[in-house]
Order: structure tokens, then C-alpha cells, then sequence
């Protein structure tokens, strides 16, 4: 083998090697929920592979037979059966991994399909050594030379995590992805089979291209419903897809047949802005009607289903409500749904693709009377950028005088004490918490007569002639009427810091929501 060739060998295998990484983080992230363990989990499992892979390759390289005699490459050359068929078998492997991770879920804990990625990483592992084996001359530069490989190899890793990363998993379907990176492998395979000059390369070389045809016939049957599987485990139910599925380079976004929208495999609410239909608890979106007297300048960070944008927009004084979220899949999805479709032509609004906290601090001179953010599950990977001391600081920088930033806790007891410590007052509803450095609370009176004014799609949010609405506007102002506390609906920061006293706050090196959870742990919508 010629060092030029060697050189474009195993910088292929580091194109298609971390390319699957890739690819797989998605599908343990999707099936854990985004848990901030699992990207740790896969890549130990992955590196534990290749280190295995590595040692083991040695058999080859030390029984590799005699030199080929033109002093640039020691062993047979015929002997590069043995890395090609490593890489054939990755390829399929490879390619089987994602539904047989999604078929296990439905059954098993997903930590039984760790040793399957460590066997496929080890057989791409071994590859490396392999090649150099017999790209490498033994003579004064082969430490050169060897040094020139590894480059080759980590040159192609960056690039097959870029062009997956940012292309194939934006563009394709992680099934259509996985056959791209098993078609690539099956290329490179048969490269090595032909350089190999072995007496049957002809046969091999079919059999390698009749695998691949397989493998694009059963892409379909194999990946049907993998996203279902992933995310609902055991209460899988055959024949029952998602109503639809935004896959992109920020990740994957589904919707049930309920209408419920999940991003990343978890839930971040439903299609729902009727004052009455409480489904997706919209009522915390309501209360804001009762929370500030009139907010004009209004941040919204997240947008998911939609239908918080729809009903802050209509609260009474808003001119301008900006939204910031992180992946257009939700813009994608939003126009199938009657009741949210007009956020997106909304004068009033917004819409902003990019990082929440990123874009703050990128916008220091934006203010805002009102800053909302119905924020994911408190124990998901990179949540503490939005839940830390030195988040909330920057949230405060960016209030007007009197400002409100309201904002999910999803029930943790760290994200509500961090609130009322960064902030001077606070309450919280239901799992919702609004603080302030002004005294905050639901004004009961004007929650009532700011409801029955608001308006959606030009028909009104709540009809006060309906027997329904007044009833339910009317067992709101009693809740907001109580005093609250530990246990109930409402609570004031001042119980809360009382019953969080030996709990640490939530700060940008602590990420204490985010690793105290059992990296196992699979949720279930």
C-alpha cells in the first residue's frame, strides 16, 4: 500500500467513524430525553471500542507475513482483506445499530445496547492500526509518517462530524443518514478490497455491492416508527406514527396524535390557546393578564407549540413580543395547526433563531417589561444556561423598572430558590415562578377584566357571556385571592427560600440539576 493511498484510507475511516457518532448522540440523547450523562455514557462506550479494537488488531500486524518487497509498505498486500472486511462489517453494523437500539427500548434498559456501539467502534478502531501497518515503511521516517496519519484521521473525524452534523442529520432522515454513512463505508470497504489484488476481489466486490443494495431495500422496514420507539419505550403501540416529524441540525421535533409537540423526545406542551381547554395548563400563560399592569416590550424565550406566543401577544398593552428559540423545526411545524398558524405572520411578533442567552447578551441595551420562558425539564444537558445564578443576572440586566421575568422551574426545588435569590420578590404558579425586584403578584381584579379583553385571531379568548368562562375567571381570582404557600398553588419566595435552605442554588459550574440523575434513567411521555 503506498502512503498516499493510506493517507486517503484512514482519512476516510475517520470521515465515516465519528460521522456514526454522531448519528448515534442523537439517538441516546432522543431516547434519554436529552439527559446530560448520555452524551458521556456513548462516548465512553465508543472510546472503550476503539481502544479494544486497537488492541486487538495487533494479531494481524504481528502475523502480517512477509514484506512486498518495494520498501515502501512492509506486509502482503493481499492481507488488506482482513481491514476491509472490518470495515464492511462496521458499515453494516453500523447501519443496524439505530433500530436495533430502538427495538431494545421497548423492552429493555438502552445500557444493554452500549457493548453493540463499543463492537462497531472497535471495528472501525482497528482499522487504524492496520493501515499504518501497511502504509508505514519500517525505516528512519516512519515516526513521521505515522504522525501524518494521525492527522489524516482526526482531518477526516472533524470533517465527518461538520458534514453530518450540520448536513446529513439537517437535510436527511436518520435513516437516509445512516445509509449514506453505510454506503461510504461499503465504498471504502471495496477500495481496499480492489488495492488488495486478491484473486477473488471480483466476488467480493459484488457481495459488497449486494449488501449495500440490503441495506437500502430495508432502510425503510427498519427505521419505520424508530422515533416512536425511542420515545415512548415500553408504551410503544405498533402503527401508531407521529402526525409529524422535524428532523434538522438543532434536532428532532415530533408531534403526537393528540397534539402534543415534543422536542428532542421530550414534551414541550400542545396546540392549544382556548382559555377553557386547560390541556396544556395554558391558564400559567393567562395569569400574566393579572401579573403586570401593562407590559409593552415583551421577550419570549422558546416558542415550541406556539400557543404562549399567541396568547402573550394578545395580553392587553403588548406592542412588540420578541421570541427567541434555538431550531426553525418548530417554525416548520406550527403552520398545521388552525390555532397558532398566524404567529407566524403576527405583526406583533418576532421570531428570532438563535440562543437565548447567546442573543441577551448580544442585545445589552434590550429592554423589557415582561420576560417569559416556558423552560424545558430541569434535568436535561445544557438547561443550566438557562436556569443559573449568572443567567438570572443577565435576565435582570435586560427588565425595565417594575419588569416581571416569569418562568417554568418544571417543579425544581434548585430552579425556584435560585429565582428568589437572585431576585427580590417572587411567586410562583403552579410549576411557573415570576420574580422581580418589585413586588410581584396576580391582581385579581385586573387578571378578570384583562381576560374577557383579549382576543386571538380576532375572536375573543374568553367570552364573559359563556356560563363556562365566568365560572372558570371567577375560580381563578379566588386562587389568586389566597394566600399560598408550601403545597399549594401558589407560593411566595419567602416560604420557598424557607423550604430550601440546605439546597445549593443553580450556578454555571455546579450544573447541580443536570448530573444529579441516574444516566439509566429513560423517561416516558
Amino acid at each position: 500500500m503506498s502512503f498516499p493511498f493510506a493517507l486517503a484510507v484512514v482519512f476516510a475511516g475517520g470521515f465515516v467513524a465519528l460521522s456514526y457518532e454522531i448519528v448515534w448522540f442523537r439517538v441516546y440523547s432522543f431516547l434519554t430525553g436529552g439527559s446530560a450523562p448520555s452524551f458521556g455514557v456513548l462516548l465512553g462506550a465508543y472510546l472503550a471500542g476503539i481502544a479494544f479494537g486497537s488492541l486487538w488488531s495487533r494479531r494481524f500486524c504481528d502475523s502480517a507475513g512477509a514484506t512486498a518487497g518495494d520498501g515502501a509498505a512492509g506486509p502482503d498486500p493481499r492481507r488488506l482483506g482482513v481491514p476491509a472486511l472490518l470495515v464492511a462489517v462496521s458499515s453494516v453494523l453500523g447501519f443496524l445499530l439505530v433500530p436495533a437500539v430502538a427495538h431494545t427500548v421497548v423492552q429493555a434498559n438502552f445500557a444493554w445496547t452500549l457493548p453493540l456501539v463499543a463492537l462497531v467502534a472497535g471495528l472501525l478502531g482497528a482499522t487504524l492500526p492496520l493501515v499504518a501497518h501497511f502504509g508505514i515503511a519500517p525505516d528512519a521516517h516512519a515516526g513521521r509518517r505515522l504522525s501524518h496519519l494521525y492527522l489524516a484521521n482526526i482531518a477526516g473525524s472533524t470533517l465527518g462530524s461538520i458534514v453530518t452534523g450540520f448536513v446529513l442529520l439537517d437535510q436527511l432522515s436518520l435513516g437516509a443518514a445512516s445509509l449514506v454513512l453505510g454506503a461510504v463505508g461499503m465504498a471504502l470497504a471495496a477500495i481496499l478490497v480492489w488495492a488488495s489484488r486478491a484473486p477473488r476481489r471480483v466476488l467480493s466486490l459484488a457481495l459488497l455491492v449486494v449488501a449495500t443494495v440490503v441495506m437500502a431495500w430495508g432502510r425503510g422496514p427498519l427505521y419505520a416508527e424508530s422515533y416512536e420507539r425511542l420515545m415512548f419505550k415500553g408504551s410503544y403501540k405498533p402503527g401508531a406514527p407521529f402526525l409529524h416529524t422535524d428532523e434538522s441540525r438543532h434536532g428532532v421535533v415530533t408531534v403526537t396524535r393528540d397534539e402534543g409537540i415534543f422536542g428532542g423526545g421530550m414534551y414541550d406542551g400542545r396546540f392549544n390557546t382556548r382559555f377553557l381547554d386547560n390541556s396544556n395548563l395554558i391558564s400559567r400563560a393567562y395569569a400574566l393578564a393579572g401579573m403586570h399592569p401593562g407590559p409593552k416590550q415583551v421577550l419570549m424565550v422558546g416558542l415550541s407549540s406556539g400557543s404562549w406566543a399567541q396568547v402573550v401577544a394578545a395580553l392587553p398593552g403588548v406592542e412588540k413580543l420578541t421570541v427567541i428559540e434555538i431550531s426553525h423545526g418548530y417554525l416548520r411545524v406550527i403552520p398545521r395547526f388552525a390555532q397558532v398558524a398566524s404567529v407566524l405572520a403576527n405583526p406583533k411578533i418576532e421570531i428570532v433563531i438563535d440562543d437565548g442567552r447567546r442573543w441577551l447578551q448580544a442585545h445589552p441595551a434590550a429592554k423589557f417589561d415582561l420576560i417569559v420562558q416556558n423552560t424545558t425539564w430541569h434535568w436535561r444537558g445544557m438547561i443550566t444556561n438557562l436556569l443559573s445564578d449568572e443567567y438570572f443576572h443577565v435576565i435582570k440586566r435586560h427588565l425595565n423598572p417594575g419588569g416581571v421575568f416569569y418562568y417554568n422551574t418544571t417543579e425544581s426545588d434548585h430552579a425556584q430558590k435560585t429565582g428568589c435569590a437572585v431576585f427580590r420578590h417572587g411567586m410562583r404558579y403552579f410549576n411557573f415562578l415570576a420574580v422581580s425586584d418589585s413586588p410581584v403578584r396576580v391582581d385579581p381584579q385586573r387578571f378578570g377584566a384583562h381576560v374577557v379583553r383579549m382576543a386571538i385571531d380576532g375572536q375573543p379568548a374568553a367570552d364573559p357571556s359563556h356560563g363556562d368562562v365566568a365560572a372558570r375567571i371567577a375560580e381563578l381570582q379566588d386562587l389568586f385571592s389566597q394566600p399560598g404557600g408550601a403545597g399549594q398553588l401558589t407560593e411566595y419566595c419567602p416560604s420557598i427560600v424557607a423550604r430550601t435552605l440546605e439546597l445549593p442554588f443553580i450556578t454555571d459550574d455546579n450544573m447541580v440539576t443536570e448530573f444529579g440523575r441516574d444516566w439509566r434513567l429513560m423517561p416516558e411521555p
